[in-house]
């Protein structure tokens, strides 16, 4: 079993944040650091440590964080000019909580990724 992650307190609602969007499989909220005027969360319920801990039965979950992220454009007046989902995988990828989440950010042009 992995290790319960400050995102598993923000699901069952023992800390704060300022969620925006929560179901059976996935829970959103407003990151306390944003970078960018929308940036919100969306995690998995379930606790799945890394990208590369995915399974198949994980899939309809998978599936859930993309349509949620529509939504959530949608809902912030976003989705129109654009945004960017990220997910980052283990330390090289640059993950800091182990608890897989996909970024949605937007609100002004972020312009091209750099790699380097």
């Amino acid at each position: 079993m992995a290790e319960e992650t400050i995102f598993s307190k923000i699901i069952r609602k023992e800390i704060p944040a300022d969620i925006v969007y929560q179901d059976d499989l996935v829970t959103a909220f407003r990151d306390i650091n944003p970078r960018a005027p929308s940036h919100m969360l969306i995690i998995p319920n379930k606790l799945i440590p890394t990208v590369n801990d995915i399974e198949a039965e994980d899939e309809a979950t998978m599936g859930r964080m993309f349509t949620v992220a529509r939504k959530l454009a949608e809902e912030e007046g976003i989705a129109e000019n654009g945004y960017r989902l990220i997910m980052n995988c283990n330390n090289h990828g640059g993950q800091e909580v182990y608890h897989i989440h996909m970024h949605l950010l937007g609100g002004r042009p972020l312009g091209p990724m750099t790699v380097g």
